[in-house]
């Protein structure tokens, strides 16, 4: 429950950061100094000290102490923790097209303690295949397999048309976050997180950066 609030508490742009903070924590060479500043770590990833100063504070459960600062470990394990790294969390994934074959391949999903256990798909010739050692189920089995497997994650790489019908299986499944590839925006009862990934979105700021640097 205290997790809960805390979380609560933190902006989703601080979340964010985070994962910024553990990758450059772990690339650390703890043999000569096991300890870290603030300071040092804003000058390091170009932040404010203070705001590095205020994350910090809502994941480690010891205050950095002034000219020795935080224990690397303990960062380590309290951003882990904070984040739901040190718990894996089983996903199932919707869309075995080409995006979702590069996600069911995707190796880097490990650090971060998710596992893809299963796709669906209504393509005949993709159902009964295996894509990087899981297997391609029908549609409709989500609702079957996903409490059977423990899944509480659903990644959706379906087309736009039926990104909503595949999420309500995927709910009706018992998934309680969506991670959302289509370029759709999607309806989901409230308790139901949603992380859109919008593509579009992200070529028309790169675009728009490159026709300003043009002009």
């Amino acid at each position: 429950m205290k997790d809960d609030k805390i979380t609560q508490l933190m902006s989703h742009q601080a979340i964010r950061r985070l994962p910024h903070y553990l990758k450059y924590l772990k690339n650390l060479d703890t043999a000569s100094n096991d300890r870290i500043s603030a300071a040092v770590m804003a000058a390091d990833l170009r932040l404010y000290e203070g705001l590095v100063r205020k994350d910090l504070a809502f994941v480690s459960s010891v205050s950095g102490k002034p000219r020795v600062g935080f224990k690397i470990d303990d960062l380590i394990s309290g951003i882990e923790h904070f984040l739901g790294y040190d718990m894996p969390n089983r996903a199932v994934l919707a869309g075995a097209g080409h995006l979702g074959k590069a996600l069911l391949c995707y190796r880097g999903f490990e650090s971060y303690k998710l596992e893809i256990v299963a796709a669906f798909d209504v393509a005949e010739k993709l159902i009964g295949s295996e894509i990087c050692g899981k297997e391609v189920f029908p549609l409709e089995k989500a609702r079957d397999l996903c409490p059977r497997l423990n899944v509480r994650i659903g990644i959706i790489t379906a087309p736009a048309a039926v990104a909503q019908e595949v999420c309500d299986i995927l709910v009706d499944a018992g998934v309680l976050a969506v991670w959302n590839f289509a370029p759709a925006q999607l309806s989901v009862p409230r308790g139901i997180l949603v992380q859109n990934e919008n593509m579009a979105e992200s070529l028309a700021i790169l675009s728009n950066h490159l026709t300003e640097k043009r002009r």
